[in-house]
């Protein structure tokens, strides 16, 4: 039913997959290689038609400066910021009490309250454009930092009440019961007893959520347009001129937003791989 390990197979099969393993890397990683490759060479590199071969010059510290200081990149990076983290924040804070209310109680609509958070996740986010592009229109959010942070927090509550309601009914319930029994109020018994247990997962759902976020294009483009309120994702579609696009540019600014997505795997990596890892073995 399962794979057999590798350390169990035969020596010629594990030679093999030892042999395929560094290939398999390099191709999954190829893309970003070609991206961080443009990133430094010169304009002239791509109206001659050289685009893998070697830089003609090396020119890193142009074009990232072009990215830094001749464009409007660090206020799509900040934009960004202050996207992201408010979604965060908010699909934290609601999915742990909306997972600690349908984990912990037992009433008649439980399933289905649950059922309606889980069936969000499966409408295809595409054929809500129109409709939740009016909706902002009429909301006056349309073009807003705080209309894109509102859809987000809406729309991936679902994913994250499914993601902390299953880790809460995990955790040992005698714990809930003694609580209780010594006459602990129940909003002391989440913040006191269910939160601190909570607290791997609650990082490895903050790391999803932040790359979920920062990665986005799709709204981004639907629900914004121009600096004062696009995120870094799209807000590098800027270095496209009407005749030509400065691709040199678009591929810097790429590793640029692309770093603080890595950077938070790698300060939250112990947190994220013990949330996701808790309960698998007992």
């Amino acid at each position: 039913m399962f794979p057999t390990p590798i350390e169990k197979t035969s020596r010629n099969w594990q030679l093999t997959y030892q042999a395929m393993l560094p290939a398999a890397l390099v191709l999954w990683l190829l893309p970003l290689l070609a991206v961080a490759l443009f990133s430094i060479k010169p304009d002239a590199d791509f109206t001659s038609g050289n685009y893998w071969g070697v830089p003609s010059s090396f020119n890193f510290l142009e074009n990232y400066g072009k990215v830094f200081f001749a464009s409007d990149m660090p206020k799509y990076l900040l934009n960004s910021v202050l996207i992201t983290v408010p979604t965060v924040i908010g699909c934290v804070i609601l999915s742990s009490m909306t997972g600690f209310a349908l984990g912990v109680y037992k009433f008649k609509a439980n399933l289905w309250v649950f059922f309606m958070f889980v069936a969000g996740n499966f409408v295809p986010f595409q054929i809500l454009m129109v409709p939740v592009r009016d909706l902002t229109l009429d909301m006056g959010l349309y073009n807003t930092k705080i209309g894109l942070v509102l859809f987000h927090v809406a729309f991936q509550t679902g994913f994250c009440t499914l993601f902390m309601r299953n880790f809460i009914r995990a955790l040992p319930f005698e714990l809930i019961e003694a609580a209780r029994v010594e006459g602990v109020a129940e909003w002391r018994i989440f913040w006191f007893v269910v939160l601190p247990l909570m607290k791997p997962a609650l990082a490895a759902m903050s790391v999803l959520i932040f790359t979920f976020i920062w990665n986005d294009f799709f709204w981004a483009v639907v629900l914004t347009q121009g600096a004062e309120s696009q995120p870094v994702t799209a807000g590098i579609t800027s270095f496209n001129a009407q005749y030509r696009a400065a691709y040199h540019l678009m591929s810097a600014g790429s590793i640029v937003a692309a770093l603080p997505p890595v950077a938070m795997f790698f300060l939250m990596q112990r947190h994220f791989i013990a949330g996701l890892t808790l309960g698998a073995v007992k």
